[in-house]
């Protein structure tokens, strides 16, 4: 799990719907305009297209597959390709492997520190107090997205910063880079989003299936996805 299970906690405090902003919009008001719609929004389902680089990888490791988010917490990323799953309720997280037969366990609060960047993901973070805004601008691409480059005002080694991708005609998410202290990657494209579909607790919760193994996972660290 390593390296990808802190992406993807990260990512859980970047992937929200906003909507476009007024005339002379700047990054500041962005990062506000995500907040209050990370708050007003529900919860958010979309397919992903995930890739990890690292300076001593021959070739990149990539993941596909669907991943969920609701309020309070709740977060569950299915992949297909490599085959396992990560799924907290907002107190539990639990990191599957069924080819391995083995279940981490941990208390989320183990993961998510309050006043950290992924405090965000919790309903206590805030962005305009947990990241700074390092660069702000149009890509030359020909679509023609926003990028936005930020970075934890409190150190952290699994996160020394971000880029998003944003769609200038809907202002969805459509990218994130997050990069380590390491200069490692993890990229992950988000694909057919949805917000508000009416997501039931149910979906974030983890049933151990019989024969599987159930270990204590201490905290997040540092490899790619599929890593052992």
């Amino acid at each position: 799990m390593k390296r990808i299970l802190l992406s993807c906690l990260v990512l859980g405090l970047m992937t929200v719907l906003y909507q476009p902003a007024a005339f002379g919009v700047t990054g500041s008001s962005i990062l506000t305009e995500i907040q209050k719609r990370y708050e007003g929004t529900g919860d958010f389902e979309a397919s992903f297209l995930q890739e990890s680089v690292g300076k001593m990888m021959k070739t990149p490791l990539k993941g596909e597959g669907k991943v969920f988010f609701k309020k309070k917490g709740m977060m569950r990323w299915d992949y297909r390709v490599p085959n396992y799953q990560l799924i907290t309720n907002g107190q539990t997280l639990w990191y599957y492997q069924p080819e391995e037969k083995q279940v981490f366990v941990s208390e989320i609060s183990k993961v998510i520190k309050e006043k950290t960047p992924l405090a965000f993901l919790s309903g206590e973070g805030n962005l305009n107090r947990d990241f700074k805004l390092l660069n702000f601008n149009e890509s030359i691409q020909k679509e023609g997205h926003y990028l936005m480059e930020l970075a934890p005002k409190e150190p952290n080694p699994g996160l020394e910063k971000l880029i998003l991708s944003v769609d200038k005609q809907t202002y969805l998410i459509l990218q994130v880079d997050v990069f380590d202290a390491l200069g490692n990657v993890t990229r992950t494209r988000f694909i057919d989003l949805k917000t508000d579909a009416g997501l039931p607790d149910s979906l974030f919760h983890f049933t151990v299936p019989p024969g599987t193994e159930v270990l204590k996972f201490q905290g997040p660290d540092t490899s790619a996805p599929g890593g052992k």
